[in-house]
């Protein structure tokens, strides 16, 4: 199941990933690329990799991926020389320019994964996927492009850096359209695709209305989680990704008419027609049950 709460931590602070442990977020991201001053880079390496180690195989807690350096800064492969040996969940992809980057990266794991011994366990690959102005023509390229594909995400900032404007957001907070236009496309790559898309980070953590505001049009959008910064706001994002109880009784109530029904394309119910979107949909919400406990 997709986590719908992932929390990055700096590879470089053994005590920042230890205590991330006991943040009830879903993944953490022990993060190589943008946390770690370039000094720091190949010291960070051996630290994510000995933290990775220390948990051994784990029967509960976050599922642990690593975001990587960017394939075209030459860190890429050591990067993941040094932590797949300690078999993370997966790696999270910075900076793709598109699908055949992605290849690159399938490549290059498997390689590695033979030299260390794992034929059976295959680590999981997420994209940020909007991260290079070159990235935005090619959303549409991820689909059957390797089983490791976990999902999609998308960045705002460094698509911003990489245009050179100010910033990705208007005055009052909102994404100005190309960020808008990113975010979108992100969505319609990741369910051309069939893969969930994921949300990308609310900056101020301490804005939790406005984080509130934010994960209720994520959610309604289409996304089914989203990554965090900072502790305080894996609960909000628990909470907003997290079928209700009203949520899972509709759902049933939805699957139950259309069972009682067979063959019949359009229902009533409660005063409103159903059709085959709304069937998927409920059974979407009711999957997640198989792993979330419903919030009140």
């Amino acid at each position: 199941m997709t986590p719908r709460s992932w929390l990055f931590v700096p590879g470089d602070s053994p005590a920042k990933m230890a205590k991330a442990l006991s943040s009830e977020a879903d993944a953490l991201i022990l993060d190589l690329e943008d946390s770690v001053a370039p000094p720091a880079k190949i010291d960070a390496r051996d630290q994510v990799a000995g933290f990775l180690r220390s948990q051994g195989a784990r029967a509960a807690g976050p599922q642990l991926w690593v975001r990587i350096n960017p394939l075209k800064t030459g860190l890429a492969e050591g990067d993941l020389a040094s932590i797949l040996a300690e078999r993370p969940h997966g790696v999270v992809l910075p900076k793709i320019d598109g699908a055949e980057d992605l290849l690159v990266l399938d490549d290059l794991l498997n390689l590695l994964e033979r030299d260390v011994g794992m034929f059976e366990d295959r680590t999981a690959v997420l994209p940020i996927a909007t991260e290079t102005p070159l990235s935005i023509f090619n959303l549409h390229t991820y689909g059957a492009s390797t089983a490791r594909l976990a999902g999609l995400t998308w960045g705002a900032e460094d698509l911003a850096a990489a245009i050179g404007a100010v910033s990705a957001r208007a005055e009052n907070g909102a994404y100005t359209p190309l960020y808008d236009l990113a975010r979108s496309l992100c969505l319609a790559g990741a369910a051309h695709a069939q893969v969930p898309a994921v949300e990308t980070v609310y900056p101020d953590f301490r804005d939790l209305d406005g984080l509130g505001a934010y994960l209720a049009r994520g959610r309604r959008d289409g996304f089914v989680g989203m990554m965090a910064i900072h502790p305080s706001q894996v609960g909000p994002i628990n909470a907003a990704f997290t079928p209700t109880e009203v949520e899972l009784a509709r759902a049933e109530r939805i699957v139950a008419l259309f069972e009682a029904n067979p063959g019949v394309g359009a229902l009533a119910l409660d005063g409103q027609m159903l059709d085959a979107p709304h069937l998927l949909q409920a059974r979407r919400v009711l999957a997640r049950r198989r792993r979330y406990t419903a919030s009140a």
